[in-house]
């Protein structure tokens, strides 16, 4: 399990093993230039939760290491081989920007005023501006806060306490457990070797297929299910939804990118302007998870990726894709103007009621704040809204028999991935609230696991072998 501690305030999860418990184990691996490398495991997804919570995931230093891809013959057959994902991603030792000693965790929590958030805030905002460009007075920052800074600062004063409070009581559990660590060892030298930029080409395959002939839906198959020594041409992969529904992970190839599929998952590679294939699956779903691309002016400025605006995240077909009483769960940023509008709005356009928020609290590998709680700007935090979709009263009723009612407050506690946006999962945390083997699907996801369906433009973008390290077992 990726849950660490379990208590009243919400959870302390650990990412890194839920990656590496979903099962990327292969015995045998057939290349397909151009299409899909199939693979054959040995060991099935329950083999790997055999393991201890925070000490399931092997270290790479425990076994020898191979470049990805690469075949391993023991005596002239295939040996077992465990894909695990590289640690090093989440080796978050020291806080991005450490908080004033009074301002730290282990402190507890100091009763602080919206008026001393704002003065706080000021005076910290200023100070980083003249540092940064002393003789620049366009970089130094005018005391004044606009209307979305005060929303957000009275929200932060609203959540602030909860969010101290019950991250504390989670990080003395971690600490207690030797999850967490006051002293971190330095890895070792394999970390000059963790690729720093993998070039994800994926969207820009997505906007390719756009030119690709079009396909005869009454001639074309809706789900394409990976098989051994088979290919899948990428118009296939890009037109209708992958099914990996074997035991055993297997690989993929595309524009010469190596991809690994957990067993039990499927996944439609797509931009918004082509869903249907995920209509066509014809599956209703218990659980949808959505991390919309929101409108961001420094995502804007950066060109990281394209961003939707309200009115095409309004256009998602959720009511067609969820099943009644459908938990719905979607991230937000820390923009108030955006949790606004997944309330007010894009909820009941979907017919869905907002049930509770939660907050996702990143910290250290030693249980701190990875950013100042208050600061103005970046917050340690993001939250996220869960509502159920309204239905039929007695197919509700039905479906709500022995599952739990989502509680209005929640904290999820873990260690971030220096991967810019690999959320952690929630598979683990939801599982009180919905009953077993539920249909699962993730909206803009970028990476897979296994029991849900994902889709995104690039839904397979942290799956890249270059992420994960080659064991050879046993």
């Amino acid at each position: 399990m990726s849950v660490v501690h379990r208590l009243a305030a919400g959870w302390l999860v650990d990412h890194l093993s839920f990656i590496n418990q979903c099962g990327y184990e292969i015995c045998e691996s057939f290349a397909h230039p151009g299409g899909v490398t199939c693979s054959t495991s040995v060991t099935s997804t329950e083999d790997c939760h055999s393991t201890s919570t925070f000490a399931a995931t092997l270290s790479p230093s425990d076994a020898p290491t191979y470049g990805p891809g690469d075949a391993i013959e023991t005596e002239g057959k295939p040996a077992k081989m465990r894909y695990m994902f590289r640690e090093e991603f989440f080796d978050i030792s020291k806080p991005h920007i450490a908080a004033a000693p009074e301002e730290q965790l282990c402190q507890g929590c100091p009763e602080v005023s919206l008026t001393e958030i704002k003065a706080n805030s000021n005076r910290q905002e200023y100070q980083e501006g003249a540092k940064s460009d002393i003789g620049d007075s366009k970089r130094k920052r005018k005391c004044v806060f606009n209307q979305g800074e005060l929303d957000a600062l009275e929200y932060h004063s609203k959540v602030r306490k909860l969010i101290w409070e019950g991250t504390l009581h989670l990080v003395q559990e971690g600490l207690k457990s030797g999850f967490l660590h006051h002293t971190t060892a330095k890895l070792n030298c394999r970390k000059n070797n963790v690729p720093q930029h993998i070039v994800c080409g994926l969207a820009e395959l997505c906007e390719m297929a756009k030119q690709f002939p079009a396909v005869n839906e009454s001639d074309h198959q809706a789900v394409y299910v990976l098989e051994d020594e088979t290919s899948c041409p990428e118009q296939d992969l890009l037109s209708c939804v992958t099914e990996n529904s074997s035991n055993c992970a297997k690989i993929i190839v595309l524009m010469g990118q190596k991809y690994l599929v957990p067993p039990k998952s499927s996944f439609l590679l797509s931009d918004i302007s082509c869903l249907q294939p995920l209509l066509n699956y014809k599956k209703k779903y218990d659980v949808i998870v959505i991390d919309p691309p929101w409108e961001n002016k420094s995502l804007r400025r950066s060109n990281r990726y394209s961003h939707l605006s309200s009115w095409q995240i309004k256009q998602i077909p959720v009511p067609a894709l969820a099943a009644p009483n459908c938990l719905v769960v979607t991230w937000v940023t820390n923009r108030q103007k955006h949790l606004r509008f997944v309330k007010d709005e894009l909820y009941p356009h979907w017919s869905v009621k907002t049930l509770a928020e939660w907050h996702w609290v990143k910290i250290t590998t030693a249980g701190e704040f990875v950013l100042p709680l208050d600061s103005l700007h970046k917050k340690p935090y993001e939250v996220l809204v869960l509502g159920r979709v309204q239905g039929d009263v007695k197919e509700v009723l039905r479906k709500s028999e022995a599952v739990l009612p989502i509680p209005e407050h929640q904290l999820i506690v873990s260690i971030p991935c220096s991967l810019h946006s690999h959320k952690p999962p929630l598979a683990a945390v939801l599982a009180e609230f919905i009953k077993p083997d539920v249909e699962c699907l993730e909206l803009f996801a970028r990476n897979l696991q296994p029991g849900w369906t994902s889709w995104g433009n690039e839904v397979l973008k942290f799956q890249h072998i270059d992420y994960f390290t080659l064991l050879q077992n046993e």
